[in-house]
């Protein structure tokens, strides 16, 4: 190994800071000409691939096989039989055009491949040469040509500085491109040949497959060594979404990763059903209702994955998903990891080592030397790691699997261990390291551990296994921070000798001074509570004599304060079984036992507060039951049929405000009003009380209907400027027994319900805003004719709605019933009957059905 002496006057630390960094240098530029030197041998190798796919209409495995097999036979290296190959593929003529004369290319320079000429029928893509088959091959007959299908335009790949730009030529491509799948491979292998990167093969899948196949977006994943996902290229993705997404951890319900995982392509194609299984990429994710995770092939777990996503929903076809997979296949030669990274994939000694590591109860790990451009080792790379090797900033395993000494632990250089390193790998001489210590500044906090360290070499690399040896010492820290989170010290009392040992936490229990040492069992009874001492005494007597383990509170007077401890203690005895020998813990339980006091003070104020509740629910029902003391009845008013019914609701603690009032007024019409107050409790009550009597006094006195709703309106209002602000929703109707009319008004409330020969519709809605929620707010009246037979239903919120359904359904719903009722023949038991529909009430349920009954049939004379 080279190594630079230090200028004169530089200290030997500076020398080998300045060496550390040359070799670090030294060693990225060797990296860099060394990967320039693979992509372009990659390049040449991806095209040869490209032109045996097209010519031959095989895959990309197979075409890898063929160039190895041609190179075996003909006794050449695999870079001579790729250039061998590209050379043989010249251009041929365009086809004539339809009219005969000389057909426009597509795209200059892009006019096909030369194959077979015992290809026949082949007419070819519009403006493209067709890629001629195999005659020997019956399997083979080639990529047969298009005529095109006008008014699709053929986007050719172009490559510009390794970008992807489409131009769109004279030439048509299939409506559907899973249809023409053949040469939508051979045009993605010919784009291929051109493209430096993953983004370029992101551009090319979306131009290529984002025809008829609806493709609308790319995602290229790399799968690092702990298993997260690294976004390397997209296309058709916004910049946003592409930034949130630009790391995935390995977390479950991410379909990318099951792809990975599995070895197998995940198709989504129900997005409410997908949803709920995986956590979607988009906002929001119906952006793309069907999507694709394809990860790329490669011997080993998949190292990427492509995402394909479709602004359609429909499901994928058999022909797509060949496709789709195909594709994917072909560009696995791009989407690889970088070489250092495919070189140790490919390297089956790493992962067979690996996989002896993953048993190991040990820290090993195993080391490759980097060498520069003169075979010097500048560095060396951590191939694969045990799960317990831990260093000394934390990484454990595979957090260490690809990082370089010297880039990681930079200050290991000029070390013992460094030439350690050196002389094991030249001569194989197995080096075992004097303990030493090794320092570091992790996150601006220094840190420092010793280590003793084995290296031995197999097969060009080095297995290195350490043993920290301050671990007893980080054991304590532990132990100490663990007393001091959990507020306990342990305590050892030595019967024999008397003497008693604390630890420092015990100390700060106690409030005592470290320097007084720990306090004798005649101290202790003087800092008890005079209640606990006769227990405590009891236990530690049961200990002594019995060797039962004591677990007991007690409390001790410290500072002033009382302090609520919990000593946890047993015995060890010598061979007689006579103890020896008491150890075990205290325990401070002081802000334990204070927050229990304080849940307990809650607990009892919430008891009282239920207390109240009930009593003030049980007030509001008997004032309730006093407002209406008939929940169901049948009443005769004005020769109409009335049936009432009121259900309280189920659930909740309050009352609620619903009412009714049906009544004769004094010019013999009748009267008929349903409420509804928002809110329960007794405040609803009272409101509703209100509203009822005022209502029916108003309507007494011969005030018109719109004025009732009108000074009720102002009654709420001007009782919300004392604090309560109560709202309620109201229908009023007056019907004439003389001309069988019905007036109705109402205030935000829902429409009364007409049932006439064999139909039921809602009564349209006169204006009539909300009880107590606007001033200056105007309530019309309609007027309704009733007919014999006529049954028309007023009723509140809680018979109709449901929670998270619309009100039209649940009307829709009472309707239908009403009707279905009435033809059953249950018309004077309506209100009744539709109430006990409603088993689950979540909310009080008034129903109020007025029934004119059809005029008897006239009797026969001398009957």
């Amino acid at each position: 190994m080279n190594r630079d002496s230090a200028l004169p006057g530089e200290s030997a630390s500076a020398g080998s800071d300045v060496l550390a960094l040359a070799k670090v240098v030294a060693r990225l530029r060797s990296e860099i000409a060394a990967m320039e030197g693979i992509a372009a041998a990659s390049a040449v190798l991806e095209r040869a691939k490209g032109a045996l796919m097209a010519e031959a209409g095989v895959s990309a495995e197979s075409a890898y096989e063929m160039l190895l097999g041609r190179a075996a036979q003909r006794r050449r290296t695999l870079m001579e039989e790729c250039w061998i190959t590209l050379g043989r593929v010249t251009p041929v003529p365009a086809p004539a055009a339809a009219d005969g004369a000389p057909g426009a290319s597509a795209d200059a320079g892009n006019a096909g491949h030369r194959g077979n000429a015992g290809n026949r029928g082949n007419a070819g893509v519009s403006g493209n040469a067709a890629v001629p088959g195999d005659a020997g091959n019956p399997r083979n007959p080639g990529i047969p040509g298009n005529p095109g299908i006008p008014g699709t335009p053929l986007r050719t790949p172009v490559f510009s500085s390794g970008r992807y730009l489409t131009s769109t030529a004279d030439a048509t491509a299939p409506a559907d491109c899973a249809a023409g799948g053949p040469a939508v491979l051979a045009r993605l292998a010919q784009g291929l040949a051109d493209a430096r990167g993953p983004q370029d093969v992101a551009e090319l899948l979306l131009t290529l497959l984002g025809g008829g196949g609806g493709l609308d977006g790319v995602m290229i994943y790399g799968v690092d060594p702990s298993g997260s996902l690294d976004l390397r290229a997209s296309a058709g993705i916004d910049a946003e979404l592409a930034r949130q997404w630009s790391h995935v951890p390995p977390l479950s319900r991410i379909a990318a990763l099951e792809a990975v995982a599995e070895g197998r392509p995940v198709w989504l194609e129900d997005l409410a059903r997908d949803r709920v299984r995986y956590e979607l990429i988009g906002d929001p994710p119906e952006r793309w209702p069907s999507r694709a995770w394809i990860p790329v092939p490669r011997v080993g777990r998949p190292r990427a994955v492509v995402g394909l996503f479709r602004s359609s929903g429909t499901s994928f076809t058999p022909q797509t998903r060949a496709l789709w997979r195909r594709a994917v296949r072909l560009c696995a030669g791009h989407l690889r990891d970088g070489a250092r990274s495919a070189v140790r994939a490919a390297d089956e000694e790493v992962e067979a080592v690996q996989r002896i590591l993953d048993v190991l109860p040990a820290s090993v790990i195993l080391l490759t030397p980097l060498r520069d451009r003169h075979g010097e080792v500048e560095d060396y790379r951590i191939d694969a790691a045990s799960p317990e090797a831990a260093d000394v900033a934390g990484r454990t395993g595979k957090e260490l699997v690809g990082r370089c000494v010297l880039e990681t632990y930079p200050t290991v250089a000029g070390t013992a261990l460094w030439d350690g390193y050196q002389d094991t790998l030249t001569t194989g001489t197995v080096f075992e390291s004097n303990p030493f210590t090794y320092q570091e500044v992790i996150a601006g906090v220094p840190g420092e551990s010793s280590y003793s360290v084995r290296v031995a070499r197999v097969d060009g690399r080095l297995i290195v296994s350490w043993v920290r040896l301050d671990a007893d010492d980080r054991e304590a820290r532990r132990l100490a921070d663990m007393q001091r989170l959990g507020n306990l010290g342990w305590a050892g009392w030595d019967l024999v000798t008397n003497t008693i040992t604390w630890s420092d936490q015990v100390y700060e229990i106690f409030g005592r001074d470290p320097a007084e040492g720990p306090m004798t069992l005649e101290e202790l009874p003087l800092h008890l509570v005079p209640d606990d001492l006769p227990p405590l005494a009891a236990a530690v007597q049961r200990l002594l004599s019995e060797g039962r383990a004591i677990d007991q509170p007690f409390r001790v007077t410290v500072g002033g304060g009382e302090r609520h401890l919990r000593i946890v203690a047993e015995t060890r005895t010598d061979a007689d079984g006579t103890p020896v020998e008491v150890h075990g813990f205290f325990q401070d339980l002081t802000a334990q036992r204070d927050t229990e006091l304080a849940l307990r003070d809650s607990e009892r104020a919430v008891l009282v507060q239920r207390g109240m509740l009930q009593a003030e629910r049980e007030l509001a029902a008997r004032l309730q039951d006093a407002l209406l003391p008939i929940p169901a009845q049948s009443l005769d008013i004005a020769g109409l049929r009335i049936d009432v019914a009121y259900v309280p609701s189920v659930s909740g603690l309050n009352v609620g405000g619903d009412w009714y009032s049906a009544i004769e007024l004094p010019d013999a019409s009748a009267l008929f009003v349903v409420g509804d107050v928002a809110g329960h409790g007794l405040d609803a009550v009272a409101t509703m009380a209100q509203l009822r009597f005022t209502a029916k006094g108003m309507a007494v006195t011969g005030s018109a209907l719109p004025d009732v709703l009108a000074r009720l309106n102002a009654l709420l209002l001007h009782t919300a400027s004392d604090g309560s602000g109560a709202t309620a929703t109201m229908v009023m109707a007056r019907y004439r027994p003389w001309d069988h009319r019905l007036t109705w008004v109402r205030a935000g409330h829902l429409p009364p319900l007409l049932l006439r020969d064999g139909t039921a519709r809602f009564l349209p809605l006169p204006e009539g805003a909300l009880l107590g929620a606007a001033f200056h707010a105007v309530y019309a009246q309609e007027i309704l004719d009733l007919k014999p037979g006529d049954h028309l239903v007023l009723y509140t919120d809680g018979l109709v709605e449901e929670p998270g359904e619309d009100i039209d359904t649940g009307l829709a719903r009472l309707a239908a019933t009403a009707l279905r009722l009435v033809t059953a023949g249950e018309p004077d038991t309506l209100a009744r009957s539709l109430a006990a529909t409603r088993p689950d009430r979540r909310d009080d349920v008034c129903v109020l059905a007025v029934h004119l009954p059809a005029a008897p049939p006239p009797q026969a004379e001398g009957s």
